[in-house]
């Protein structure tokens, strides 16, 4: 089984947070409404792999001008390829509050929709399981 370290950013802009909702045809959790991050490269800090993820999924116009370390945690989880193969990951999350300056977002082919969502409004949303952990955790569910 292949392990990974997943760096995962909370995002929050004035109150609301950043969730994707990922593409019906590929991932951990296909269709479902779940927080941006994904896999450290070799020789990255968890810091600089943060910041490659937010700009390859989210874009360069989004400003993160603050990064907390917040938890850390694991699970196996099975992904799916956008080809329909599957493999099962161990993977380890690291995860982060952010504050974004602004909500200037370009999202790429991992998610077909994005949402700043107020935490009273998260109970609505069909989260996936580690968002659904995540926010609950942080108490917000």
């Amino acid at each position: 089984m292949r392990q990974r370290t997943i760096v995962c950013p909370i995002i929050q802009n004035e109150g609301a947070y950043l969730l994707c909702k990922m593409a019906d045809d590929r991932g951990v959790f296909p269709g479902q409404w779940a927080l941006s991050g994904g896999g450290m490269e070799p020789g990255e800090t968890m810091e600089y792999a943060l910041r490659r993820e937010i700009r390859e999924e989210l874009g360069d116009a989004l400003i993160i001008n603050k990064i907390t370390p917040w938890a850390f945690r694991d699970d196996i989880r099975v992904k799916t390829y956008a080809d329909g193969t599957t493999e099962e990951i161990y993977m380890i999350y690291l995860i982060f509050d952010c504050f974004s300056a602004n909500r200037e977002i370009t999202f790429n082919e991992e998610f077909q929709e994005i949402a700043w969502v107020l935490p009273a409004d998260l109970k609505q949303m069909d989260l996936n399981e580690a968002t659904r952990i995540t926010f609950t955790q942080k108490g917000l569910l």
